[in-house]
């Protein structure tokens, strides 16, 4: 098959008698009729067995470009259960996992291959009991399945005919290199190794070697000339510190009837922006964060996938590979750590062909610059205003932290996280601690007088230094 041919024609019907017809059919009734461009450029190569290094940005597609392969493998095979473990998927997090998962399913709709997901957060005696029946295809996050890989009695995958690894990248920056390592070591050399990323860096090139048979096809569908993809368009909004609940407040209002999702820097800040916007402001708020039990985080992800519209309040531990549908608009509320986790926010919208989305990202007056430093990352945004904020959101704030004991030890918390993100974030000489009025800051959390902070204190000698410096 010729990769132009599929581009031209762009059309998954080609594909008939290519493949099993029972996975054309799923694909059919999920409602996809046209391959998107990794998966134009990357199935060819797959259906002929051959390992493949994939990169491709958030939101393009990669999920389907491995699984129609490694099932339409496993179908010409023959496997049953009996065959044992054919295809081990790893990803990392266990809401991409689960994301992962549910697309199986669909496409396993009228096909009779055995799957399952081995994840934390489960009780493992689960696992090893779904593991004896017999299991086709594993959906896993890396700790899981090496513990498993270790130390479950009559768990091997000596049949396995195909490791995809997932988000390269994230699983990296993550810190499961030694894990994969692990997992690789245990499994048959003779494969087909499928590894997709966002991004393809040294540490993704060093894993690839370590994974991947010699001379793997390498396929890029990132464009050089832009980092974010196409039908999405994004900007920025000039706020000072003090007038960001307010800011917020406006931004859900104007996107009521929409999905949107909005980004903090922290856990403690998700729970009390949460509380404040959703038992007191009455708007429809859903949150995720990685403190969260396994089965909160489920339940959300899951209630936000369905809903026609509201917002989500998240930490990054929403900002990869998630596949939330229609999602209208993102609001990084909270600066990201670097311009890799800003590309990594936005890709949650405008995901798919033709897809559109919106995404705003508050800043400061003080760091406006960092829409320049985006520049030079080939990301492009518009500056956005929205009117003046309503004062009254923040005079019942304020009403609110002085009556409410609970509201106010979640706004405390919430503070001081937002000054320890400052205080550490990478890039000091943008999102610097010493630009940020603490007074004022602390405003933006309701207080009319600043709560005590221990933990930027500097000693005499580094005020000294500091003033030498100067």
């Amino acid at each position: 098959m010729d990769v132009e041919e599929i581009l031209t024609k762009s059309s998954f019907s080609m594909l008939k008698d290519k493949i099993d017809n029972r996975i054309l059919d799923s694909l059919q009734q999920m409602g996809l009729e046209k391959p998107t461009r990794i998966q134009a450029e990357t199935l060819p190569h797959l259906l002929l067995g051959e390992d493949i290094i994939g990169a491709a940005k958030t939101g393009s597609g990669k999920t389907l470009a491995f699984l129609i392969p490694v099932i339409d493998k496993l179908i010409k095979l023959g496997f049953t259960r009996r065959h044992g473990v054919g295809c081990i998927i790893l990803s990392p997090t266990r809401e991409l996992a689960l994301q992962t998962f549910q697309v199986l399913k669909k496409v396993l709709a009228n096909i009779d291959l055995s799957c399952c997901l081995i994840v934390g957060g489960e009780k493992k005696a689960k696992d090893i009991l779904t593991l004896k029946k017999g299991i086709n295809i594993i959906v896993s996050t890396p700790g899981r399945l090496l513990d498993h890989l270790q130390n479950t009695d009559n768990f091997n995958c000596n049949n396995l005919k195909c490791l995809v690894v997932d988000e390269a990248d994230k699983l990296l920056e993550a810190g499961f290199e030694k894990h994969i390592t692990g997992i690789i070591s245990l499994l048959p050399s003779k494969r087909q190794t499928i590894l997709f990323s966002a991004t393809i860096d040294d540490k993704v090139k060093n894993l690839a070697r370590l994974a991947l048979r010699n001379n793997p096809i390498i396929i890029s569908t990132n464009d050089e000339k832009q980092s974010t993809v196409v039908g999405l368009q994004q900007g920025y909004c000039i706020c000072p510190v003090e007038s960001r609940i307010p800011w917020l407040y406006k931004i859900l209002k104007k996107t009521r009837k929409l999905k949107t999702m909005v980004f903090f820097s922290s856990c403690k800040s998700v729970d009390f922006h949460y509380e404040f916007f959703n038992l007191h402001c009455k708007a429809s708020v859903l949150s995720i964060h990685g403190k969260l039990s396994q089965a909160q985080r489920k339940e959300a992800y899951q209630s936000f996938v369905e809903a026609k519209s509201g917002a989500l309040f998240c930490t990054d531990v929403a900002a990869r590979g998630l596949d939330i549908p229609s999602v209208d608009w993102i609001v990084q509320y909270d600066p990201p750590t670097d311009p890799k986790e800003y590309i990594h926010r936005v890709g949650r919208t405008a995901r798919g062909l033709n897809n559109k989305g919106n995404a705003v990202i508050l800043l400061r007056p003080e760091e406006e610059e960092f829409v320049h430093f985006l520049k030079e990352e080939k990301v492009f945004l518009d500056k956005y205003s929205f009117g003046d904020p309503p004062d009254d959101v923040q005079d019942m704030l304020e009403n609110l932290i002085a009556t409410n004991g609970v509201v106010k030890v979640l706004a405390r918390r919430a503070y001081l996280s937002f000054l320890r993100c400052y205080k550490t974030h990478p890039m000091k000489k943008i999102f610097n601690i010493k630009t940020l009025d603490l007074k004022l800051a602390a405003k933006a959390f309701g207080f009319l007088e600043q709560p005590h902070v221990d933990f930027l204190k500097t000693s005499k000698k580094h005020q000294r230094q500091d003033k030498r410096s100067n």
